[in-house]
């Protein structure tokens, strides 16, 4: 008899008792097709019933759980917009109980007379009786006529007597209750599930499907429960500890399975790696360290002696580095370019946008500028280090030239968008890929550029971002590469001052101090969030190249208006304001995704050369823009930007050695996620530190991004709750995989593995 999860996944949900076609497919819009599929459909919540009470033994104030009938229910629309559903409950123990939801106008088709209904809450004094407001509800059971169905006033009462309610709450009264995910839509409810996922736990237990890949041994060291105690536990808790040690041991389970699969998958790439060993006496990198106007930290020689490490070695590079704004990451990229070309390769220097790229050609320029390398065709047998710009807008002729460079060999180290990924672009020996703010490009385009590496050689990858990732998140997510953090600011760095402006009639002082800091000759920056009133937050001009539109990249930034009907700032309009107001006699220019490329190459390079005062934009300076004399941001609707964007866009000043000042426009947000965030960035200029408020604020869906899609996901893992079994799981992953490369020894969990990562991944995980 088969002793494993593969069994359960084996059989469809149609062999239970109950689940023909209608259920099956009902089940199947859940993503539910398999007894696996049934018992991982995880509880959303859990409902105290142990102490459950009748209608007539109600206490004011004390919180409760009632099992009873609906009697009658209306809806009734308020004075703007609002919506009141109200409903009469009964239980057969004589008094009724009224229950009152607020702007939840969809509790009016749960609560049709004759349902079957379980509510908790605290009961209030009301009109000589007792009411809950907004308590939480549970359908156990839907009315068993039409015509009890229509949620009105005078739909014919029916008294149900205590032992009849008794019977339709069935599993529902007298135990912890587990609360599915569940859908209206497909016709399937909470208490449905409930009833099949405990069929399924029957079968399970007589094929022994829940047999353990952990030794006992191994649950004692790690403090887990049983594989099988824990799916009983999880779905049937006989109290809320056993729940937590349930939840415990499957959340190990889930990250586990992820930390072997990222070992595994590094180690097979290691072994199939076609790698160059990047020689040279390192003369090119230590003129380049020479001519920098300024000291590396300590960070920095670090990251660099790493990626050398790394680009001596025989296997190909594969490093995330990890670094806060002004950190210094670019300089680190650049010291892996030149090992490549130093030992006769090129690079490739990939980022999201044409501004971040077009910084990126004027940063190499001017610290490379006055290096030179070896060329045999050239009379002395040197020339000048070659950097060039591609991007989607390079004109053809343009084009043309760079692609014809890049095949002779003559353009050393080419910066560009996506548009190093088309198909005419042909290196000659592509050693070195450096892709900047990574997350912003998905693992195929990363893999597509790999690929044009030098004939019979996979180039080194070094992906670098300026979004901290939290430590456990990194492990998770990229466990995969080996990791680089660079936790120093350059020497000179004054903290940049950030202060929240929650009153319009307060935003006087601040354009009075945008005047005073340009009256000194620094300049200072006005980000909103729109391009034109009424439009979309105005999103990365390769936008459709990038994996997911900008402001789904930070979902921590509410874009419905917590504030009604807001009008937002945009860029065209406050620009045109301010020019007529507040900043008369400035030179404010405008700069926004939607404008030509010329257009706006020459708004940045007037504002580089301080041609220009104020530039008041949009988010296309998030990254990468780098000048100096900026002292001041003002940040308009700040709360409808993610923590991540607003660091990054704080990180526009302090990057001279004169304080500097962020500020933060939005109304009163106080109680709302955005108000958190919104402290959050008072309180630190710590991107570490912040990411981890993120964290704990978004939850970990937007950190993982692709890994929350598939079967080995993590469902009951939490990277806030759980920093502690990552560890655990990782080291375990590699301990197990240091004696038992290819799990052979670990039958159960191989076959696990393979169930849960698909049969392409398994293949690539095994076939060494």
């Amino acid at each position: 008899m088969s002793q494993r999860l593969a069994r359960l996944d084996e059989i469809p949900v149609t062999e239970l008792r109950g689940v023909g076609r209608q259920k099956a497919s009902a089940l199947g819009a859940l993503g539910i097709t398999s007894l696996l599929d049934l018992v991982m459909h995880y509880p959303r919540r859990w409902a105290d019933r142990t102490a459950m009470a009748t209608i007539a033994e109600l206490v004011e104030g004390e919180e409760v759980s009632v099992h009873a009938t609906v009697r009658r229910s209306s809806l009734r629309h308020l004075r703007g917009r609002r919506t009141m559903v109200e409903a009469v409950l009964v239980d057969g123990s004589g008094p009724t109980l009224s229950i009152t939801f607020f702007n939840q106008a969809w509790r009016a088709s749960q609560l049709a007379a004759g349902a079957a209904v379980v509510v908790n809450g605290r009961p209030t004094a009301f009109r000589g009786g007792l009411q809950m407001t907004n308590p939480r509800l549970d359908v156990v059971a839907r009315p068993t006529s039409a015509g009890d169905s229509s949620p009105s006033e005078s739909s014919p009462a029916r008294p149900v007597p205590a032992d009849e309610a008794a019977t339709v709450a069935g599993r529902h009264t007298g135990r912890i209750v587990p609360i599915y995910p569940q859908s209206d839509k497909a016709g399937i409810a909470s208490h449905e599930i409930d009833g099949y996922v405990a069929a399924a736990l029957e079968r399970a237990d007589r094929e022994d499907a829940f047999a353990d890949p952990l030794s006992a041994r191994r649950r004692f060291e790690l403090d887990l429960v049983s594989r099988a105690e824990a799916f009983h536990e999880i779905h049937e808790p006989r109290s809320f500890e056993a729940r937590d040690g349930a939840r415990r041991r499957l959340a190990f389970d889930e990250l586990w399975r992820l930390q072997v699969a990222l070992v595994m998958r590094k180690r097979a790439a290691m072994a199939a790696a076609r790698g160059i060993r990047h020689e040279g006496d390192g003369e090119l990198l230590r003129r380049f360290l020479d001519q920098l106007p300024f000291p590396l930290t300590g960070a920095q020689e670090r990251a660099i002696a790493d990626v050398g490490r790394d680009l001596a070695g025989p296997y190909p590079m594969h490093r995330l580095l990890q670094g806060d704004v002004g950190s210094g990451k670019t300089v680190v990229a650049l010291a892996a370019l030149l090992r490549g070309v130093e030992g006769g390769y090129q690079g490739a220097f990939m980022v999201p946008t044409e501004v971040l790229a077009e910084q990126h050609l004027l940063a190499s320029r001017r610290h490379l500028g006055g290096l030179s390398t070896a060329d045999p065709s050239r009379l002395g047998g040197t020339r000048e280090v070659a950097i060039e710009l591609l991007t989607s807008r390079t004109g053809a002729a343009e084009r043309a030239r760079i692609t014809a460079g890049l095949a002779s060999g003559s353009v050393d180290i080419l910066v560009g968008t996506h548009a190093l990924l088309t198909e005419d672009v042909r290196f000659s020996s592509l050693g070195v890929v450096v892709v900047d703010e990574q997350h912003r490009f998905g693992v195929e385009q990363r893999a597509a550029l790999r690929e044009k590496g030098a004939a019979g050689h996979d180039p080194d990858l070094l992906v670098m971002t300026a979004t901290p990732i939290p430590r456990t998140a990194a492990m998770t997510v990229y466990g995969d590469l080996d990791s680089t953090v660079l936790d120093e600011l350059p020497p000179g760095r004054t903290p940049v001052r950030t202060q929240w402006i929650d009153d319009p009639l307060a935003e006087g002082p601040v354009w009075q101090h945008v005047r005073d800091e340009v009256a000194l000759g620094h300049q200072v920056y006005v980000v909103c969030p729109l391009v034109r009133a009424g439009e979309q937050p105005d999103d990365a001009e390769e936008g459709p190249e990038l994996d997911e539109p900008e402001e789904d990249r930070d979902a921590g930034a509410d874009r419905s208006s917590e504030q009604g009907d807001r009008v937002l700032r945009s860029a065209v309009e406050e620009h045109a304001r301010l020019v007529g107001g507040e900043l008369a006699g400035c030179r404010v220019g405008l700069l926004h995704g939607q404008l030509r490329p010329s257009e706006k190459e020459g708004v940045m390079a007037a504002f580089r050369d301080a041609r220009l005062d104020v530039l008041v934009a949009t988010t296309v300076i998030e990254v990468g823009v780098d000048v100096a004399t900026a002292t001041v941001v003002v940040i308009e609707d700040a709360d409808r930007f993610g923590i991540a964007q607003l660091h990054q866009l704080r990180g526009r000043v302090g990057r001279g050695t004169v304080a500097s000042t962020c500020y933060l426009l939005s109304p009163a947000v106080e109680d709302t996620l955005a108000g958190q965030r919104l402290r959050a960035l008072e309180a630190t200029t710590d991107g570490f530190e912040l990411a981890e408020v993120d964290l704990e604020l978004r939850g970990e869906g937007t950190v993982l991004g692709a890994r929350q899609k598939g079967r080995n996901d993590l469902r009951l893992a939490s990277l806030r709750r759980d920093r502690d079994l990552v560890d655990e799981a990782r080291a375990l992953a590699e301990s197990v995989l240091d004696t038992d490369p290819g799990l052979a020894r670990h039958p159960l969990f191989a076959e696990e593995l393979r169930l849960f990562v698909g049969e392409e991944e398994a293949a690539y995980l095994f076939k060494s």
